[in-house]
């Protein structure tokens, strides 16, 4: 049921969410008013060498004092404001939403490929696990998500999205099913560099959950759409997986399609399988992911949720109806539909 609409500008020019908002809201029948969210990347280029950690506290006065202490132990807050928003008559505010740009300290962890990566998911995973009243949903650089319990348009309002400036776009309308609808269930999910929404259900998730939690993460947002999130940080950014193997880990094909493959690449994704058994995701899905490099897109391996395509010059849209795209870009001059399992990617041009 879910509304999942994305766009990239591969040559990085920078879009207002006036449009993106508009798109999601013509998707309204795929919610229930219960979670809207969206994402942009190279919203903060003042502070671009920043983590931009967005954060829910329920209050100001004992949340926010144990988060600023952990802060300040682990790096230096360069500045902290709480977010910009506006009442709306339909959207209750449950939490304050509040922002810090954050750099780590150099010298807190040695011997990792990527110490301020690690510092950071080790703060999201500790705050989100052990704090109570207090919840980081956004922590990556020059990106910020913005969302709530909410329909589209009221959450864009809310946060006035058309304020900001990305070069990539991620934004969901959530029809919860298995979980109650909350500030933090809404999407996107994200951690680092990674940002994801998702239409659908991951019916391995228990399997899916163990795994990532063996390696560090912490799953604390009630919703199986946060280890989409952590699985593509894993294999991504950890392991260094280009993101064409990451979907082909988390959605490979089935063994008697391995098994018609010429050799090589059959021993390759056996040898896939074998290794990445536990992140293989079940369900009916289709899903979108940003980094800061560009998007990735698709679907479970029958495609039992739809997913749609346009192309436009430097511009590639995606989303779960055509009528989306087109209202973003009238022009838009290529439409079509990715095969079950094929990924979609978008990259940026230096």
């Amino acid at each position: 049921m879910c509304g999942i609409i994305g766009v990239i500008d591969r040559t990085m020019s920078r879009m207002d969410g006036s449009s993106i908002k508009e798109a999601l809201s013509l998707m309204d029948e795929r919610g229930s008013g219960e979670g809207a969210g969206y994402v942009a990347y190279g919203i903060y280029p003042d502070y671009a060498d920043c983590y931009a950690i967005h954060v829910f506290f329920d209050n100001l006065l004992e949340p926010k004092t144990k988060v600023d202490a952990i802060l300040e132990q682990w790096g230096r807050i360069v500045h902290q404001e709480e977010i910009p928003t506006y009442e709306q008559p339909r959207l209750k505010k449950e939490h304050i939403s509040w922002r810090y740009f954050f750099k780590p300290y150099a010298d807190q962890t040695v011997g990792t490929t990527n110490p301020d990566d690690d510092n950071v998911k080790h703060l999201v995973m500790d705050i989100n696990a052990n704090v109570e009243g207090a919840l980081i949903f956004s922590s990556g650089k020059n990106l910020g998500v913005f969302k709530a319990s909410g329909w589209p348009e009221d959450v864009a309002n809310y946060f006035r999205i058309e304020d900001y400036k990305g070069y990539i776009w991620l934004a969901h309308n959530r029809y919860p099913t298995n979980t109650a609808g909350w500030w933090g269930g809404a999407h996107p999910f994200n951690l680092l560099d990674w940002s994801v929404v998702h239409n659908g259900e991951i019916t391995s998730y228990g399997t899916n959950r163990r795994y990532v939690e063996g390696h560090g993460y912490e799953c604390t947002m009630l919703t199986d759409t946060e280890v989409v999130a952590y699985l593509f940080d894993l294999l991504g950014r950890e392991h260094g997986l280009p993101p064409e193997v990451v979907v082909k880990a988390l959605a490979p094909p089935f063994w008697d399609e391995i098994d018609e493959m010429p050799e090589k690449d059959e021993e390759f994704m056996r040898t896939l399988r074998l290794t990445y058994g536990p992140a293989l995701m079940n369900g009916p899905f289709a899903i979108v992911v940003a980094t800061k490099d560009g998007i990735v897109a698709f679907t479970d391996r029958i495609k039992l949720r739809p997913l749609i395509v346009g192309e436009n010059g430097p511009r590639l849209y995606i989303s779960s109806e055509e009528a989306a795209i087109r209202t973003m870009d009238p022009d838009v001059e290529k439409i079509y539909m990715p095969r079950a399992g094929e990924p979609v990617i978008g990259r940026v041009i230096e």
